[in-house]
């Protein structure tokens, strides 16, 4: 507002105007307005020079007063508001790049879907050429069916190594009857475990553990095969279905649900305390007694039981071989000698309240078809109670072999056990295992067998996290007869290792 004083143009500007003028600009341009003005009709009096400087003093005491407050919430709000920006931008890039995967995959299934809804032949011969194709719709119910396409992305192997080494010795003798020459010391390579998995699906899970090892094989402690031959086998290969935690159902060659020890440890010799297994849970290659494989189908799950923990077992398949000659291979991968199938029953409690404790029992039922013998009716009862802690083990088991021959009275039971304690101090675990089984020299099915017990001690040492040393002696005590020793030592130092 200006008016005229003598001749004189004098402006008045009010306070609150420069106040709000004051907040939109900066003092810069601020002063750069008062500069630029322009006085019209006549020059500034001297006597207004003092107003106008008072009024460039005055403004941008006035600006930091109304500025200065919310001058470092405004900064926080800036870097608030620049790191959203930042954040939608990256949501923004993966839904491109999310899109471009859409439209890979669509760009993938459309060959399908083109081979699937094209013509026969004749219809193609004979019919006109189609009108031209709309474009497809957005709804999702009039887009044909297409079965889901595998993500290889996402099917990837993983594969797991396990191996051992030892150096054996002892002072067993030759046994002819069973073609077991006299033990001598020796290197030995132990198996070569790979343990491999895959995630087919999200319900689907594949598992196989390729096992390669050098012979002979021992089938009811008799020998076959070539000495110092390797050879490759699939030891476990299964396809998954994991429904829920109370279903899971498996389709393949398994480790049997007999006891605890054949399902707790596999094929390799890293994860066991000891030098090997007891002789109640050799593989059928290795001398062993039990029908430690199957191959059929298996359903395992918990049973609705609170803080008890219980869970059941149910197998059903070939069962083990039973016709001669009996050194044959034990495992029926692929062809069955009798249409009847084999079933084991388990059930087992980990009860909450004890951590590292299970117990459980299983029943396994066959019959074995030997030619030119009767027909014989296998039963397996086996019991366990063990205590597995990160420093303490104690593992305790019971079990009897029960043969019976159809049409005829005479039952053949073979009786058998271990039970095994190791506590580790640091580094170093200490233990003990004492181990029996015994079979009639009549059994039908694994005479050779006989009689067998003693003690085991020794010491494991893990010098690493995937390396264990172990040094063990092992004292057998047999059956003596005119072609057996009364009792044999043997001294063994292992190195096991995971890749």
């Amino acid at each position: 507002m200006a008016r005229s004083f003598h001749g004189e143009v004098i402006f008045i500007i009010p306070i609150s105007w420069l106040k709000e003028e004051a907040m939109k600009f900066s003092i810069p341009s601020l002063n750069q307005s008062f500069l630029a003005l322009r006085l019209s009709k006549s020059k500034v009096p001297r006597k207004t020079l003092p107003l106008l400087l008072g009024m460039l003093v005055a403004c941008p005491a006035l600006w930091a007063q109304q500025s200065d407050a919310p001058a470092a919430s405004d900064s926080q709000a800036i870097e608030a508001l620049l790191q959203r920006v930042a954040e939608l931008e990256a949501k923004v890039k993966k839904m491109d790049q999310l899109e471009a995967r859409i439209k890979q995959l669509e760009a993938e299934r459309q060959p399908s879907l083109s081979a699937s809804t094209a013509p026969g032949p004749t219809q193609a011969t004979s019919s006109p050429a189609p009108a031209p194709t709309q474009a497809p719709s957005s709804d999702p119910q009039e887009e044909p069916p297409v079965p889901e396409r595998m993500d290889f992305s996402k099917t990837l192997l993983r594969i797991r190594g396990f191996g051992d080494m030892a150096l054996i010795g002892g002072n067993q003798a030759a046994s002819p009857s069973l073609k077991l020459p006299a033990q001598t010391t020796s290197f030995a390579l132990g198996e070569l475990d790979l343990f491999v998995t895959s995630d087919v699906s999200e319900k689907f899970h594949f598992l196989t553990e390729l096992v390669i090892e050098g012979g002979p094989d021992s089938i009811y402690g008799i020998q076959r095969g070539t000495p110092n031959a390797f050879k490759i086998e699939p030891e476990r290969y299964l396809i998954q279905y994991s429904h829920s935690d109370y279903l899971n159902i498996s389709a393949g060659r398994w480790h049997t649900a007999i006891g605890y020890y054949n399902t707790a440890y596999h094929h390799s010799a890293w994860f066991q305390t000891a030098t090997g297994r007891p002789f109640l849970f050799e593989f059928e290659d290795e001398g062993g007694i039990l029908p430690t494989h199957t191959v059929g189908v298996s359903a395992t799950g918990l049973i609705p039981s609170g803080s008890l923990g219980l869970h059941y077992v149910a197998e059903i398949g070939n069962g083990r071989a039973s016709r001669a000659p009996l050194l044959e291979e034990p495992v029926q991968n692929e062809v069955s000698d009798d249409s009847h199938k084999a079933y084991n029953l388990a059930v087992f409690a980990r009860p909450e309240a004890l951590r590292g404790f299970q117990t459980g029992f299983s029943v396994y039922r066959d019959r074995l078809a030997p030619l030119g013998s009767p027909r014989v009716g296998e039963t397996i009862m086996a019991g366990h109670v063990v205590l597995v802690r990160p420093k303490y083990e104690w593992l305790n088991e019971a079990l009897v072999v029960r043969h019976a021959l159809l049409g005829m009275t005479k039952v053949y039971n073979t009786p058998g056990f271990y039970t095994q304690v190791s506590r580790q101090f640091a580094s170093y675990r200490p233990y003990f295992r004492y181990q029996y089984v015994n079979a009639a020299s009549t059994e039908p099915i694994f005479p050779e067998v006989s009689l067998q017990h003693g003690p085991s001690a020794g010491i494991r040492f893990d010098a690493s996290e995937s390396v264990a040393l172990k040094l063990q002696y092992d004292y057998t005590f047999q059956r003596h007869t005119a072609q057996t020793q009364p009792g044999y030592s043997t001294l063994a130092m292992q190195i096991g290792f995971t890749f």
